[in-house]
């Protein structure tokens, strides 16, 4: 694990303002990962999609979990189901619970994205990313235990950096936005892995959230 030091070079809010969002999405390719690939990662995805950015998204959990009647009756998929299976299945449980707690218009959205959660671990097939963004110091040591057990061919460097985003409806929203304005001032930097530093530290004093990030290699 090595993480690169400060630098002095500053990201500019007017080239952060005059960036194509086309040239963002072509430039970086981004990983938005939370444990099942449904709140989270989904809201970040569908956000930095509308945006122009190459973004996939990932769960780390063994199972997809959803809430269900109660906290020890929870809704269990394998990762793959499709997000078209799971909102029938709910709605045919029970519609009413499942509209008033948000799922029902959370998968309704998930499967205008894609069409089924999938699971980091088993991405080795999709390539190497530039920039993984995570929601959850659980998932985000995750995922850097699974980069560190993968062998190591191209000495490619990833920025793997958490930001820890409650698990709800409404935080999601925010921690999308967030996700946003960070890969937007990572797009801008001229090389990234120089201006990490100073772009982490402009971000956190901009909006008063505290980051926790790393470079790892594919």
């Amino acid at each position: 694990m090595q993480v690169y030091s400060i630098r002095s070079l500053a990201v500019g809010k007017d080239k952060i303002a005059t960036l194509s969002n086309r040239t963002a999405g072509m430039t970086l390719r981004h990983a938005m990962v939370c444990a099942s690939n449904q709140n989270r990662s989904m809201e970040a995805h569908a956000l930095l999609l509308k945006h122009g950015f190459d973004v996939s998204s990932y769960g780390t959990g063994a199972h997809v979990k959803l809430p269900g009647p109660s906290i020890r009756e929870p809704n269990v998929y394998e990762f793959g189901t499709p997000y078209r299976i799971m909102f029938d299945d709910l709605k045919r449980k029970d519609p009413e619970l499942y509209k008033r707690n948000g799922l029902l218009q959370m998968l309704k959205r998930n499967l205008t994205v894609k069409e089924a959660p999938q699971r980091w671990q088993d991405n080795a097939a999709d390539g190497a990313f530039d920039v993984i963004f995570t929601f959850e110091e659980r998932v985000f040591d995750m995922v850097i235990e699974d980069l560190h057990n993968r062998e190591q061919k191209m000495m490619k460097s990833v920025l793997v950096v958490n930001l820890d985003v409650k698990d709800n409806h409404e935080e999601a929203a925010v921690g999308a936005k967030l996700a946003l304005d960070l890969c937007q001032k990572l797009a801008v930097a001229d090389t990234w892995e120089d201006e990490i530093d100073s772009v982490v530290q402009m971000f956190e004093k901009q909006h008063k959230r505290r980051l926790i990030y790393t470079i790892c290699f594919y």
